[in-house]
Parts: C-alpha cells; structure tokens; sequence
C-alpha cells in the first residue's frame, strides 16, 4: 500500500479500507485494442458507479456529494444513464463493488495506490488544519509551529499527519477519531467539527475536501492547506478515479473526459471548498479554475 493507504473517504483510507486482495477470484474483463467498451463494461450504455451511500462530502444515496456531481457530468458528456452500486467504504470496498464487476469507476481514488488502475489526476490536494476564526491559530500553517504545543489537536488516527504530529510532539495532548469506521454510522470528520465547535478541541487535522466542506457549511472556520512540512509523510496528493486493471480502453475515454473538463471538475470542487492547489502548492482559486494539477 502506498502513502495514499492512510485515508479517503476518508478518500485517503480507501486504499486501507479496501484490504489486500482486492479484486480476489473475481474473473477481471478481458482487454481488447478495439475501443469496444463492450468487453469492459457492466453495461456499455450506462456509467455505473461504485460509491459509498453516506459518504458527504464525497458521496451520498441522494447525489449530493462531490463524486456524484462529477458523476452527473460525466454521464451527460457520455449521454449515458447514471447508475450506482452502493457499499460502506469499509473493508472489502473494491472487491464488492469494482472487483465484482458491478460497476466501472470509483470517481475518487489518490494516485499511486496500486488496489486498482488510476486515470490522470483531476485534482491536487492535501490534509489541512482547522480552526475556529479568532483562535490565534489561523496562521499557523504547520504542524511543527511552536503555537500548538499543549493544545488541543484533533486526528484521525492511523493518518499520514498523525506521523507529523508526533514527530512535532503533539500527541499526548491530541484526541483521537477513529480511522476504520462504517460510514452508515458513524463520522470521524463530524464529530471532529461538533467537538471544535464545542471547546473540546482547539484544532483539528483533516483531509482537504472534509475540512473544506464543513469550514464552508459551518461558516466560522479558517482551513490551512499543510503543505509545509518538513519531516514525516508528505501530506499533498493527487487524486484521480480508479478503474479494473484490464479497463484501458475504459480508461483511456475517462482521461479524455478529464482533460476536456477540467474547468467544469474544478467547478464543482471549489463549490464544495476543496482547497485546490497547483503543482507549486498555491491555492487555485475561481479565476485559474482551468487549470489541471
């Protein structure tokens, strides 16, 4: 697993979530040069989804997340009807729903994890810290500055900052959310903000989208992209859509649909105040929205 094994969906646990193995015995689609989508796809007319019914801001059974925007545009550029197969992004995620060839893409997945074949990346990333505005921490933009020494830090446990936060020594003031949970239940991102928004915490660590939707959905939050650390995992990624490994063809149609809507994908992530970064790690506001990772 790589260093996107750590979360996702928390998009970035995915790659954990899913565990080895994860396309089994399952027999994988036969690859052809033609271009016949036929011989890839569960069903060549429809775009069908794999995706986990109560995931926001990535995804949801009433298509209100990130993914099932970028879903919808997908499918109207196909002209072809959306369809989902649901299922906890738990354990067992990929092999129930990609591997098992029930569906055809994953719309979400960090590039460089190996469970399964990544198109281009749409978009470029990184865990940020949060804050209540007014705190005395909204400038701090690593997790190495001395001003969060004693305070109170939420982290998903088993993360990639969670690395940095020790090697920074502050975990044993830290409180703790768990990693592997199924998203039908429970919300680690969630009762992380509930929790800052209460005086439990004073800040909180969280991947990108999820700190952005709820800073924006909350309304008195201030985001920092953490981009400047110099020891411990890098905490900036790529993320792209993920496919079966005999899917070329397949991926290769969705790469061109990246790269010809890129300005449309940027869209809808900034919509959702997924802090955008470039590949010198600025921010990619409205005005350079066109702009690929």
């Amino acid at each position: 697993m790589t260093e996107a094994g750590r979360h996702r969906r928390w998009l970035f646990s995915l790659g954990a979530l899913v565990a080895c193995c994860a396309f089994g015995d399952v027999a994988i689609a036969q690859t052809n040069d033609s271009g016949d989508l036929s011989f890839e796809l569960v069903d060549p007319n429809v775009l069908r989804v794999c995706a986990d019914p109560r995931n926001l801001p990535f995804s949801n059974e009433k298509g209100e997340g990130i993914e099932n925007k970028l879903a919808e545009l997908f499918a109207d550029k196909l002209k072809k009807k959306l369809d989902y197969v649901f299922f906890p992004q738990a354990t067992g995620f990929v092999r129930m729903t990609l591997g098992a060839h029930r569906c055809d893409v994953i719309m979400g997945f960090p590039q460089g994890d190996d469970v399964v074949q990544g198109t281009n990346p749409y978009y470029r990333t990184s865990y940020a810290l949060v804050a209540k505005a007014g705190s005395g921490l909204e400038d701090v933009d690593t997790l190495e500055d001395a001003k969060l020494k004693g305070k109170h830090v939420g982290i998903v446990a088993g993360t990639p900052p969670a690395t940095n936060m020790a090697i920074a020594g502050l975990m044993s003031d830290a409180k703790p959310y768990p990693l592997m949970i199924d998203t039908r239940y429970d919300n680690s991102a969630q009762a992380m903000i509930d929790d800052l928004a209460a005086g439990k915490i004073d800040a909180g660590v969280l991947w990108g989208p999820m700190a952005g939707y709820y800073a924006k959905k909350v309304g008195s939050l201030h985001v920092t992209p953490l981009v400047k650390e110099t020891t411990g995992p890098k905490l900036v990624y790529r993320i792209g859509m993920g496919v079966r490994p005999a899917d070329q063809n397949w991926k290769r149609q969705l790469n061109k649909l990246i790269q010809e809507n890129q300005g449309e994908i940027n869209k809808i992530l900034l919509d959702f105040g997924v802090p955008l970064l470039d590949e010198n790690n600025k921010p990619l506001g409205a005005e350079t929205a066109k702009k690929a990772p």
